[in-house]
């Protein structure tokens, strides 16, 4: 253990650090003030975007792709990584004089089992939503994650609908901590804005273009609300697999002229567009894998910066929405009622006013970053006492 005037030191697992998208784990580990983060990863990616000094590469052994697909294809059970990178691993930790292990997603820590087994400190292990149902109706899956669960000392979950799950699942209640998504209020201003009065509303979505976001009910929404509105533009930021489906139907619906795929973009230039829209859609739908979503980040985003939401009820996002007052909700695949909603408040601008200052609030309130980064030390010292 270190000195009690040094601060405990937070070995961080990532698989990947980070992948373009994992903006809310940087912004995590990166805040973090009474404990000392390091950060132990396979794989470095972004490294202008996401800098970080103090990060030890563990590289996939030479047999990896022969033992996933012995695991896999043959065993058909979760592969684990294999007795010398447990102890390359354990060694690091020793070298970094790691206090605690927190391994990021829950499918990770299943393969990093082994690890968490043999280390004797306390270890932590987040969801944040698809990471929940990862093969979990395969019965050695199951069984696998649920061993995982008994080994780490505690969990943390981005939202109580991911609690439920997890209970639901076999794991003790008594285990579970909510650990919210932190947004840091200093770099996503309010911002009030002026409602068009000539028809040209600018819609935004952003996220990664993947079947959970609900893109698809976007569109059909758009196409009816530009119908009513032909001179409305959506705006999708973004990247991802569905790319082109989404565009042949944007043209299959009549609005490809309307709908503009930026492809990823920077915070900067999101945050520009949250500035120049009017409405933001997330309708998030569950997939057909059982992809779910915690809280999606960007959704919490255009809130802080005054942006009207219109979602759905899915996953966590009724925790950050109150339908009618902090943003709109409707069922999840219901194109027709996100368009009448969205052509409802398009004839109310003091409703969307009220929408705009409420949402901002309900983040400040809730997703705070300084307070949800407060909460995740005070985990770990909670963790730490225990072990005392």
């Amino acid at each position: 253990m270190n000195q009690p005037t040094q601060k405990p030191v937070v070995a961080c697992y990532c698989a990947t650090f980070l992948k373009p998208e994992m903006l809310h784990i940087y912004r995590q580990i990166t805040a973090l003030e009474r404990v000392r983060p390091v950060v132990i990863t396979r794989k470095r990616e972004e490294a202008e975007r996401y800098p970080f000094a103090d990060l030890t590469l563990v590289p996939k052994p030479a047999m990896h792709f022969i033992r996933r697909i012995w695991f896999r294809q043959l065993r058909h059970v979760p592969w684990k990584i294999c007795r010398a990178e447990t102890d390359r691993l354990l060694r690091v930790m020793e070298r970094q004089r790691a206090d605690l292990l927190h391994v990021y997603f829950g499918h990770i820590a299943v393969h990093l089992l082994p690890l968490l087994e043999r280390w004797n400190g306390p270890s932590f292990v987040s969801f944040h939503g698809a990471d929940v149902k990862v093969d979990l109706e395969k019965a050695a899956y199951r069984a696998a994650t649920l061993r995982m669960l008994e080994a780490v000392r505690l969990v943390l979950v981005r939202s109580e609908s991911l609690r439920e799950a997890l209970v639901r699942l076999g794991c003790p209640a008594s285990k579970i901590r909510i650990q919210r998504t932190g947004i840091p209020l200093d770099q996503v201003p309010f911002y009030a804005r002026t409602w068009p009065d000539d028809g040209s509303w600018q819609l935004l979505q952003a996220g990664r273009l993947v079947e959970k976001k609900g893109l698809r009910t976007s569109l059909r929404a758009f196409a009816k609300f530009a119908r009513r509105f032909p001179d409305a533009q959506f705006t999708i930021a973004g990247e991802g697999p569905l790319l082109d489906a989404l565009r042949e139907e944007a043209r299959e619906l009549g609005v490809a002229n309307h709908v503009k795929f930026t492809g990823f973009v920077s915070q900067r230039e999101l945050h520009d567009f949250f500035l120049r829209s009017h409405m933001f859609l997330h309708p998030s739908e569950t997939g057909a894998d059982g992809n779910q979503e915690g809280v999606p980040n960007s959704m919490l985003e255009a809130m802080a910066s005054g942006l009207p939401v219109f979602a759905t009820t899915h996953g966590g996002i009724p925790e950050a929405i109150e339908n009618g007052v902090s943003g709109v909700l409707v069922g999840e695949g219901d194109a027709g009622a996100l368009a009448r909603e969205l052509m409802e408040a398009a004839e109310k601008p003091e409703f969307l006013g009220s929408l705009a200052k409420n949402g901002a609030a309900a983040v400040a309130e809730k997703f705070e970053q300084r307070a949800q980064v407060r909460q995740l030390e005070d985990c770990y010292f909670e963790a730490l006492a225990a072990r005392r």
